[in-house]
């Protein structure tokens, strides 16, 4: 497997100008400060860059995932109850258990980054991880990420995350894997049952 991307982005695609503004303002700020840990690849796979109309959507999504050090999950109520970031997540997952059998993993390859919080609480799913960082304080008056010191410490650590694995996948994914056999899983799940509706006694 050559590696590609450095990480993998998944969130769940929003209509209106706060996501799109905080996924681009997050992607940037990791461009930047990831660069001089990689060789030629690109730092991040974002699909609304790196996807166009008519491509096998399933097939290109698990590839990229497959050539993908790590995966950002970028946390909204919405992503737990989506389908498809669902599938990413079981997906990386599998990855994950696969990669653990050729080397010991210094850590998950899930990075999740909060945008949004439940308003019960986050999903195991997310608690879980010996790692996440919390950026649910980001607003449309937020300055740049790259230089903002409310957030460098945390993206200092999504850094040199990705980079530890980074090194670690060089020097021990086993030649000729192929990325071409890695395929979507099906739909897991929701991640946190439905409470039921009830209503008091008339």
């Amino acid at each position: 497997m050559a590696i590609r991307y450095g990480c993998f982005f998944s969130y769940a695609h929003g209509r209106h100008e706060l996501m799109r503004r905080f996924k681009n303002a997050l992607a940037d700020a990791l461009r930047c400060y990831l660069k001089p840990h990689f060789d030629n690849e690109d730092e991040l796979f974002i699909d609304t860059e790196q996807l166009g109309g008519g491509d096998d959507l399933d097939r290109k999504i698990a590839r990229a995932m497959c050539e993908s050090v790590c995966m950002i999950l970028i946390y909204t109520p919405k992503y737990e109850a989506h389908a498809y970031t669902r599938r990413e997540h079981a997906a990386m997952r599998q990855l994950e258990a696969e990669r653990a059998a050729w080397y010991p993993l210094p850590s998950h390859l899930i990075i999740p980054v909060i945008m949004t919080r439940h308003p019960d609480s986050l999903p195991p799913q997310i608690t879980e991880s010996s790692f996440y960082v919390d950026f649910s304080h980001f607003t449309m008056a937020t300055g740049d990420l790259k230089s903002n010191p409310d957030f460098l410490p945390d993206i200092d650590k999504i850094v040199q995350r990705i980079a530890t694995h980074y090194h670690h996948q060089k020097k021990h994914t086993p030649p000729g894997h192929d990325c071409n056999q890695f395929v979507l899983p099906d739909v897991p799940p929701e991640w946190r049952a439905v409470p039921s509706l009830t209503f008091p006694k008339k």
